[in-house]
């Protein structure tokens, strides 16, 4: 069945995340905040919920998209789509979504109208007018941008953030699919020790690690869209079949160490559920004392911000401090993220490059130094 899936992803993850789908062999059709539209079949369902890094959930488009700028519009619009190509007699649709820049801002009248479009769409293929909803779970999820409604049936159920490694986290956690990005923008190499001197509960040095083994993000969780009588149940294992087979040995040394003891027993928690703690050293030390003399090092950390851990100048007396030291570290590499717009005033250094991501529902900075001396010096 050739369908049109939609990735979701944090806002500035768009360029990754589409990388990624292009390299499972998919083509991508349309971009825009938050999302990747691409072509691709029952396999690339399960695909992309295995394999893909940066997505926040995996969603097949339901029909083309269609103008609603009314709620007359939208409830025709929504019944000339094709439920039935995916929705039994017997199973529940629940629905739920998002209006941006729509004229129809109310929410759960959005719903009530969408349901029952869907219910008319259904109850005329199938010729009944109630729906016992006791079986197979289809969440449906409209998004409204301006008059443009697009219906959409999630695959993933669980965001696919959420890897299963991490069932206790810090006070202040980043986001998986955000650690995976700056993992990748940070360009880690085997030959180089990556290091993560606030690591809070491991989830950036996790990352890392699974990312140079090769190790998928989805390969021990389970997905909704595993129920669907439509996508063979051997797609899902050939999937994880896959994922076990592309798995590599690697040199990759990756250091976590925070200041707070518990941090560092929580690293080593997850980093043994997530299979890569092996690749791991985890140890109770000073951000303001690490170093690693005679081995080339990238440093990447996500601080607090002084919004959920400490104060905004505990946060700032730490931004300073860390320059200075980090400084001494040169010819290390360091990629930093936080929320702090002026982080580089206290850091004590221009970036070289500034990267505008969101953590959540926080925006957030993600600094890059990575010029040496040396190369400063050829310009």
């Amino acid at each position: 069945m050739k369908l049109q899936l939609v990735a979701t992803c944090l806002f500035g993850l768009e360029h990754l995340l589409g990388e990624e789908i292009e390299a499972l062999g998919y083509e991508r059709i349309a971009t825009m905040d938050g999302r990747v539209t691409f072509l691709g079949d029952e396999e690339a369902i399960t695909l992309a919920n295995v394999f893909l890094r940066y997505a926040e959930r995996i969603y097949i488009k339901v029909g083309a998209s269609f103008t609603a700028d009314t709620f007359d519009a939208l409830f025709e619009g929504v019944r000339a789509l094709p439920w039935a190509d995916f929705i039994g007699k017997n199973d529940s649709f629940p629905v739920k979504g998002h209006s941006i820049k729509s004229k129809l801002t109310s929410i759960p009248d959005c719903q009530s109208i969408i349901k029952k479009a869907v219910v008319t769409s259904l109850s005329e293929v199938y010729g009944i007018k109630q729906f016992p909803e006791t079986g197979v779970k289809y969440q449906i999820e409209f998004f409204l941008f301006g008059d443009n409604a697009t219906l959409m049936i999630d695959t993933s159920g669980v965001p696919l953030h959420k890897r299963g490694y991490r069932r206790e986290a810090n006070g202040a956690p980043i986001r998986e699919t955000l650690a995976a990005a700056i993992v990748a923008l940070s360009r880690p190499r085997e030959e180089v020790l990556f290091w993560d001197p606030m690591c809070g509960s491991g989830t950036i040095a996790i990352e890392a690690a699974m990312k140079m083994a090769n190790i998928a993000p989805g390969k021990n969780r389970h997905f909704v869209a595993e129920t669907f009588p439509f996508i063979d149940k051997r797609l899902w294992q050939d999937a994880r079949e896959e994922a076990i087979a592309g798995e590599v040995e690697t040199a990759f040394d990756v250091y976590a160490s925070d200041i707070d003891d518990n941090a560092v027993a929580l690293t080593i928690q997850n980093a043994k559920r997530a299979g890569v703690n092996r690749y791991i050293r985890a140890m109770h030390l000073d951000a303001r004392r690490i170093g690693a003399p005679g081995r080339r090092g990238t440093i990447v950390t996500n601080p607090p911000y002084g919004e959920r851990l400490g104060t905004v100048k505990e946060a700032e007396a730490l931004y300073s401090d860390i320059g200075r030291h980090f400084r001494s570290l040169s010819p290390w590499q360091v990629y930093i993220i936080t929320s702090h717009p002026t982080f580089e005033r206290f850091y004590g250094k221009r970036a070289d490059k500034v990267r505008k991501l969101y953590n959540g529902m926080i925006p957030c900075y993600f600094y890059q130094f990575f010029k040496t001396e040396a190369t400063l010096k050829k310009k």
